[in-house]
Parts: C-alpha cells; structure tokens; sequence
C-alpha cells in the first residue's frame, strides 16, 4: 500500500504520515489507530513489532497512553477512579 494510499483511507493529510515516519510528528491516539486500521494490525505489532503482547501488560500500556494525552484535571480525575475501582470488591 502506498502512502497516499494510506493517508487516504486513514483521513490524514498528503504530508502528516511522512511526518510521523521521520519523527518530526508524534501521532495521538486516535491517528495511530487509524492507520492501524487502515494497515490491519496493532498498535503493539506496529510499534514494537510484537504480535502477541499479552504477557508484557498491554492493558496498562493502553491506559497510560490514553491517560497521557489528557488534560492534568482528567488525569486526576482518571486516577481516582482507578482507586475507587481498586477498591471494589468484584
């Protein structure tokens, strides 16, 4: 598949993937599974090359990226929930 190709079906502009690629442009999360979509594979296998990461803790890894592109309100907001979930009993 081509660049434009993916650029085109992910909704990214004709230079931003080029961007990524070089690191001048770090993609948030949203962009990032996109392209997944578009290239049919993970975040995981895309970023680290690993098919298979549920031994390495890819749920925690999921969450802190979400929790890193929030704003700091939500971030703490997001961690008292993780305490009061903690707590439960279930």
């Amino acid at each position: 598949m081509t660049q434009t190709e993916v650029n085109e079906k992910a909704g990214l502009s004709e230079k931003y993937l080029s961007n990524i690629e070089r690191a001048v442009s770090v993609p948030s999360i949203d962009v990032l599974m996109r392209i997944c979509v578009v290239l049919k594979t993970t975040p995981d296998k895309l970023l680290l090359g690993i098919e298979n990461v549920e031994h390495i803790g890819n749920v925690g890894r999921v969450a802190a990226m979400k929790i890193d592109g929030m704003t700091r309100g939500q971030q703490m907001l997001a961690l008292s929930l993780l305490d009061w979930i903690a707590e439960q009993k279930i």
